[in-house]
Formats: C-alpha cells, sequence, structure tokens
C-alpha cells in the first residue's frame, strides 16, 4: 500500500494538512500509532464536513474530534500556524526521520537509524545505497516518480491492462483494483489488486503458482518492470504502462501490490481492502449489532455465548450488506 494519503480537497483543507502532518509525526518519529490514527481519523472527517469550520468548538461535534485536537483547531484558525508543528519542522531529528519513511522499504525504525548514521537526505542515502537493502534501493532509485500520484484516467488504462492479461493466463482469474480507486478517487497513490481463482480457497493448500503465473506473464508483456518481494500470496513492485511511439505523454514507474486472496474470502477482502477506514469501522459494528462478526477473511454469526460460528457463503459484496441488513452502498459512496 502506498506511504502517500490521498490529497484532501475540501473547504477546510488548512486544518487536514496540520493533521495529516502530526499523525505522520506520531507514526514515524514517536512509534505512537494510536495517536497517528486518531490525528488521521479527524482529518478524514473534517476533510468531507461540507462548509467551513469556524472554531474548535464547532469541529468537536464530528465524529473524531476530542477536546485536544479542537484547541489546535482554535490556534491554528486565529494565528494561521500551530506551536506544535513549527516545532516539530524545526527539529533536525523529527523532519529527517519523517522525511526518509517516504522512500518506499524504509520504515521508522531503519529511518531512525538512518539518521543517527548521519543519513539525513536523498543525497546521503546515495552515498550508502551499497548497505539499502534490494526493496530500498528500488525505493530510492524511484523516489521522484513514486512520489507523484497517478491520475485516474492512467489508472483505468491500467486496470482494462491487467484484466485483459489476466483472461489470456486463465479466464477463470478475477482481479479487482481496490483503494481509494475503486471508491472514484481522482488519483491515487498506488495499484493495490486483489486476485482470486476457483481453484484457491481456504480449505486447499496455498497455491502461489496463482500468483507467480500472472506475475510473470505481466513482465513478459513489459508491465511489471521491478520486483521488490514475491511470496506464496503476496507481489509487491514496480510497473509502468508501455508507451507508444507517437504517444508522446511520459508514464512514470508506479508501485503495485497484488494479493492472492482464497475465493470463498475474495468478496470480504474486496470490500475491506475498497475502504474507507471510517466506512469498514462502521460497517463492523453495524455488523455486531445485529449478530455478526465481520473482518476481511471472514462473515461468522455470533451465538448466543458469542463465539463466532462458521464463516457464510459469500458469492459478492452485495451478500455481506444482506446478511448483516446493512443498505447496498456503491464503492463510490463509501468514502465516510
Amino acid at each position: 500500500m502506498s506511504k502517500r494519503k490521498a490529497p484532501q480537497e475540501s473547504l477546510n483543507e488548512g486544518i487536514t494538512d496540520f493533521l495529516v502532518e502530526l499523525a505522520n509525526y506520531e507514526k514515524n518519529v514517536n512509534r505512537a500509532i494510536h495517536k497517528s490514527n486518531a490525528y488521521r481519523k479527524a482529518a478524514s472527517t473534517i476533510s468531507k464536513y461540507p462548509t467551513k469550520i469556524r472554531n474548535g468548538e464547532e469541529a468537536k461535534k464530528l465524529d473524531g474530534v476530542g477536546a485536544k485536537i479542537a484547541e489546535k483547531i482554535d490556534e491554528f484558525l486565529q494565528t494561521g500556524k500551530l506551536r506544535k508543528l513549527e516545532k516539530i519542522r524545526n527539529d533536525d531529528t523529527s523532519s529527517s526521520i519523517n522525511f526518509l519513511t517516504r522512500v518506499t522499504g524504509i520504515g521508522p525504525a531503519a529511518a531512525r537509524k538512518f539518521f543517527e548514521e548521519g543519513v539525513k537526505t536523498l543525497e546521503d542515502l546515495k552515498k550508502i545505497e551499497h548497505k539499502l537493502n534490494h526493496h530500498q534501493q528500488i525505493g530510492l532509485k524511484y523516489f521522484e516518480e513514486f512520489e507523484k500520484r497517478i491520475p485516474r484516467a492512467e489508472m483505468e488504462q491500467m486496470e482494462t491492462l491487467i484484466v485483459g492479461e489476466l483472461k489470456k493466463v486463465d479466464t477463470e482469474y478475477i482481479g479487482t483494483i481496490c483503494g481509494s480507486y475503486r471508491r472514484g478517487a481522482a488519483s491515487s497513490g498506488d495499484i493495490d489488486i486483489l486476485l482470486t481463482h476457483p481453484d484457491y480457497t481456504s480449505q486447499t493448500e496455498k497455491q502461489p503458482k496463482l500468483l507467480h503465473a500472472v506475475v510473470e506473464h505481466l513482465e513478459s508483456v513489459g508491465f511489471v518492470t521491478e520486483t521488490l518481494s514475491k511470496g506464496d500470496t503476496k507481489f509487491m513492485g514496480v510497473c509502468q504502462l508501455q508507451q507508444s511511439d507517437e504517444d508522446e505523454e511520459k508514464f512514470l514507474n508506479r508501485r503495485i501490490d497484488i494479493r492472492l486472496i482464497p475465493k470463498d474470502q475474495y468478496y470480504c477482502g474486496v470490500l475491506y481492502f475498497t475502504g474507507s477506514d471510517i466506512f469498514n469501522k462502521n460497517m463492523r459494528t453495524h455488523a455486531l449489532e445485529k449478530g455478526f462478526t465481520l473482518n476481511e477473511y471472514t462473515l461468522r454469526p455470533l451465538g448466543v455465548t458469542g463465539i463466532a460460528g462458521e464463516p457464510l457463503l459469500v458469492d459478492s459484496e452485495r451478500d455481506i450488506f444482506e446478511y448483516i441488513q446493512y443498505k447496498y452502498r456503491e464503492p463510490k459512496d463509501r468514502s465516510q
């Protein structure tokens, strides 16, 4: 999955921007995942708020905005800045670690280790390239390209190509590009594909050949250009649309993840990886209220003792909505 979040296009862009910046700081520098998630949830809620927020008190009425975040919103609206963020931005450690984690393959722990060794910039990373693992070397090589978001038109071209090539390998493959692209976003951070085949279920042995055959075929047609990692059920790599001589548009190298999921768990996976996080949380809560437990793998009924029963048969996303008596929402309507 991408390290970049979709740009916040809302009337409250200044507020959502500083919340996302604080979320990244808490995750990458402080390793405080709970705080990071709280800031990110508040940013997501505020980004969809239909009017301009006037003060912290108004923001506090929204889901995920507590007293401390409301105070920060007041400070930002009154002064145009945030003391805490100014301090973070002026702190060499924080800004360097945050920057290094933007390189795919470098997590917070590795970023801190590099910083302690005096590595703070891309130029510094290039000097120690021989010390980087393969994933990090690819992240460094394509850093500028991976930073650029993928326009929807390019995502649509890639979807057409991928679906067409899948059918050439085996007509029974099913593949879905999930994430914000499936929810209709104008741009995406990377390509995240869920793949399945009737021969692979949760009752069968693992079928790595089903994933590897697809990857090898996409390499053979020039779409997949680099491998970051390839396991039994997940491939992480780099891809690029091929250009024709007449096509003046330059296609960049893009990050691609392909995840192979058992057929009987596929639609729970598609629902989960389509998101949004808030929509998923609301749906899981509703499922519990109706006596079911829902996650990225299965939907199970809860017995009177609260113990989950056998997974229910799910042949489509709509099946899940119907089981838990939740009004069906198209992917484009699942952003909150």
